[in-house]
């Protein structure tokens, strides 16, 4: 199994002066189930190399079993570092494409040509897309093969409008994922706040928030 795991570039959250990235607990535990699973694993992002993380997301009270693991493996931390330039991957050679979340893929990945570009092939050739939190913004603009957008008549789900405003960044983001998805056409669910919730509507996987990160990954293994 190959699997593509494409991370944001973007590091700073809006006009706030503060800093944004990946969530890394979003990263960490798709990446371990992948890893576990025996998958080799890509990882690219617009600008390559060191993805900026999101510093709320690296605190103790974020903390879980796969953030530690994390922390604690050098060979992971240096696959991370060196991510690829997105534009220089394609879709070919791989089984399925999963992107993590945090705010930042909101400005960058939701409209990246490249980004657009990959989810579409993945979505022709019936391939495995996965996106968790925020990362179904990356939804934004990609079509289907019947050129409507992708998720248009799909079961989705997404960070809610509530959870938005639970961080208190309804202000902030760009768009709001909840929003976007229905607007686009997307069936869209959600569980309760910050608990796991994850949907599977064909070959589109797509987590709620940060606790879904790990189910979600599974549930992509699955249609592999």
């Amino acid at each position: 199994m190959k699997i593509l795991m494409v991370l944001t570039s973007h590091d700073k959250l809006g006009d706030t002066g503060n800093r944004t990235g990946f969530w890394l607990e979003e990263f960490a535990a798709p990446y371990y189930v992948f890893k576990d699973a025996g998958a080799e694993i890509t990882l690219a992002s617009p600008k390559g190399g060191q993805p900026p993380l999101d510093p709320a997301s690296d605190s103790d009270d974020a903390g879980t079993e796969a953030t530690r693991r994390f922390k604690a493996d050098d060979a992971a931390q240096k696959h991370l570092a060196s991510s690829e330039v997105l534009s220089s991957v394609s879709a070919e050679g791989f089984d399925a494409i999963f992107f993590p979340g945090g705010h930042g893929p909101l400005w960058d990945l939701a409209e990246d040509r490249d980004a657009i570009a990959l989810i579409e092939a993945f979505a022709a050739r019936d391939r495995p897309v996965g996106a968790v939190c925020h990362a179904p913004g990356v939804f934004r603009h990609p079509k289907g093969p019947d050129g409507k957008p992708l998720v248009a008549g799909r079961t989705v789900t997404g960070f809610t409008n509530s959870e938005e405003e639970g961080v208190g960044l309804t202000d902030v983001v760009p768009f709001l994922v909840e929003d976007m998805l229905k607007s686009n056409g997307g069936q869209y669910r959600k569980g309760d706040d910050w608990a796991s919730f994850v949907v599977i509507d064909g070959k589109l996987v797509t987590g709620q928030n940060p606790a879904s990160s790990e189910e979600a990954a599974r549930k992509l293994l699955s249609l592999l």
